[in-house]
């Protein structure tokens, strides 16, 4: 994890795109770590096996955080799924296809935009 790295991509398409909000980079932690509020909607988009909802039918609050989990390349571990949805995670579903990670981040950005 090459944080400053990470950091200077995000400002370069901030101002490439004439955005004016700065997203948060956080340090990788691993999901028994997660502290979120029960006042945020806490979504999980993995590729194993159970039941989920597609993330564009998904009934958003209409205020507070929305908290997407996208899984590494390799995907969440089974395990990891697990104690994620153990902690009020909602599994979703990006659509049919596996999508890499990076692309996966901007599919589910895109679909919670115009769920809003």
């Amino acid at each position: 994890f090459r944080a400053e790295r990470f950091r200077s991509i995000i400002v370069s398409a901030m101002l490439q795109s004439r955005q004016y909000f700065l997203p948060q980079l956080l340090e990788p932690i691993k999901p028994d770590q997660l502290k979120i509020d029960s006042a945020s909607c806490c979504l999980i988009a993995h590729c194993g096996e159970g039941e989920k909802q597609l993330l564009s039918s998904v009934v958003l609050p209409e205020s507070g955080l929305i908290y997407i989990l996208i899984g590494p390349e390799g995907d969440f571990t089974e395990e990891e799924t697990q104690i994620l949805i153990g902690k009020g995670f909602q599994p979703v579903s990006l659509g049919n296809t596996r999508l890499r990670t990076e692309t996966a981040g901007v599919v589910s950005a895109a679909l919670l935009a115009l769920s809003r």
